[in-house]
């Protein structure tokens, strides 16, 4: 059979054949062993030195949501990468920030990107904010083995809800379990205990675009203040949080110069206050 289709330049019959709209159960029936989950690890003594992503935090406002991610990776105590970038478009209206073990992180991601195009395309429609979101928590089940040796992934998800015509942010455990963060704003990653406190005393429901922007840089910084694997604005090698929007119009990332340019900012205000700004006490 693989022979004759090889020799005719036919596609197996499988990819012919109408099924599920999901690129995963396509591939759980066909080929699984290439499911991350699927895979087959050795026992390991020890823990695994592998690098992983650390901070990210998202925060909304009344005209969608922002996610944004330090750059730092680490392996151990020692810093892996110091440029990695950790927010992706999942599609058109959504974006995805990874936390945890890097290499299956990014692999998962572009699963997941792959996994929302077969959709649209077979379906002729975009999967709705709620449904990707429930996507990723299966496969971020799928991972379950792979975290259970210390190789986790706990993404953190945000888009833009066409249908309710807001931002909308879900967090992630590693058995998949997901949670809408209703209270506007959200963390995940070895720096997110600070990122989120940092939030906690700033966060305001009818912040700006901009405002929401400041607000996420703001706790990055906090979180690279108390927490050695999140890595703050590199004024000296140009290194600074990759900050996206989605609203209406869709995903949007800063540019270099823009991100720059709020990085400095907070860097300046800084000098004046280190333990950045104060929340108001009544």
């Amino acid at each position: 059979m693989e022979a004759n289709t090889r020799s005719t330049g036919r596609l197996p019959a499988a990819f012919l054949t109408p099924g599920s709209s999901s690129f995963m159960d396509f591939l759980s029936e066909q080929s699984p062993e290439l499911l991350p989950g699927r895979r087959t690890l050795p026992v390991v003594q020890g823990a695994i030195e592998v690098p992983h992503g650390t901070t990210i935090v998202a925060a909304s406002f009344p005209g969608g949501v922002v996610l944004a991610g330090d750059r730092r990776a680490t392996m151990g105590n020692m810093i892996a990468q110091r440029d990695i970038e950790k927010v992706f478009p999942a599609d058109e209206y959504s974006a995805v920030g990874i936390a945890g073990t890097a290499g299956l992180a990014v692999e998962m991601v572009k699963l997941f990107q792959l996994e929302l195009e077969h959709f649209e395309k077979v379906e002729g429609a975009q999967l709705s904010l709620e449904g990707k979101a429930n996507r990723l928590s299966t496969m971020i089940r799928g991972n379950l083995g792979m975290a259970m040796q210390g190789l986790a992934v706990v993404p953190l998800f945000a888009g833009w809800d066409v249908d309710r015509e807001k931002g909308r942010i879900f967090s992630y455990d590693v058995t998949g379990g997901r949670s809408e963060e209703h209270v506007g704003y959200a963390a995940t990653g070895s720096g997110s205990l600070f990122a989120r406190g940092s939030m906690k005393k700033l966060y305001r429901e009818d912040l700006t675009e901009q405002q929401a922007v400041t607000l996420v840089v703001q706790a990055l910084y906090d979180a690279a203040d108390d927490d050695s694997a999140t890595g703050g604005p590199d004024m000296a090698r140009r290194i600074f949080p990759i900050v996206t929007v989605i609203t209406e119009d869709g995903f949007r990332r800063l540019t270099d110069a823009e991100g720059a340019d709020v990085a400095r900012a907070v860097l300046e205000r800084r000098m004046e206050h280190p333990d950045g700004p104060r929340a108001e006490l009544l």
